[in-house]
């Protein structure tokens, strides 16, 4: 395999951290001051935020639970919620995870699987290509832990430091996470992501005004949908034929 070569997972591990030091763990950092600071405008526990992003680590997620934790919803309204706003956790893990080398596929995954997030997911989507099945599980490793690590002093510093910037900056920040995603997916090869892309952006204005509650959801499968049917019946190359 052509690309980036690792004398070990050690070094794979280490260029996963110098990846990671850029602009993943600054885009995210950002991004938790901002939910921080929209903790503490809403009368929330400083312990009670940094705990969310240490044990959930899902920023969209952590933004609807305590959404609805201000709306008094119930129990079991904020769970579906949740869960319906980390389905992308499905879709990333059943994506990316194969790519590891068949060694690494084992019960140790679960405990990896915590640390993964859009912006490492997307990063290793773009690079796992360029180096060896061997190396990509300590690359990711390298590069998900510290983005991890940096999202409780990231929360605590917004919820210190709250009041000092206006409401639109905080929201800046916390959309400052799926901007980077965005930018960096847009670099994975298949035409089929792209076209996914651009259908959302087109879309997903159109289903806000028709139903802003279901509007996300909505917009990824139809959008989805439609780029996938589109990739299969035009953009994909069809399969030679084996001849006897």
């Amino acid at each position: 395999m052509t690309g980036i070569r690792f004398a070990n997972r050690r070094d794979a591990f280490v260029a996963g951290v110098r990846a990671a030091l850029g602009a993943p763990m600054v885009v995210l950092f950002a991004g938790m001051v901002g939910f921080g600071a929209m903790g503490r405008s809403n009368g929330f526990d400083v312990w009670l935020m940094t705990a969310s992003s240490l044990l959930m680590f899902a920023l969209p997620g952590q933004v609807v639970l305590f959404e609805m934790l201000i709306t008094g919803s119930s129990l079991f309204a904020m769970v579906l919620a949740v869960t319906l706003s980390s389905s992308r956790f499905i879709t990333m893990t059943v994506t990316l995870f194969p790519q590891f080398h068949r060694r690494d596929r084992n019960n140790r995954l679960y405990a990896a699987v915590h640390v993964l997030a859009m912006t490492a997911w997307a990063v290793s989507m773009r690079e796992f290509q360029s180096m060896p099945a061997k190396h990509r599980l300590a690359y990711f490793l390298g590069l998900a832990v510290p983005c991890w690590l940096v999202s409780v002093p990231g929360t605590y510093l917004g919820y210190q430091v709250a009041g000092w910037v206006s409401p639109p900056v905080t929201l800046a920040l916390v959309f400052l996470n799926p901007l980077f995603f965005l930018l960096t997916f847009t670099e994975v090869k298949p035409w089929a992501n792209r076209l996914a892309i651009a259908l959302g952006c087109v879309l997903g204005p159109l289903f806000y005004l028709w139903d802003r509650d279901t509007s996300l959801l909505t917009t990824g499968l139809v959008g989805g949908t439609l780029a996938y049917w589109v990739d299969r019946r035009w953009l994909r190359p069809a399969p030679q034929e084996v001849r006897a």
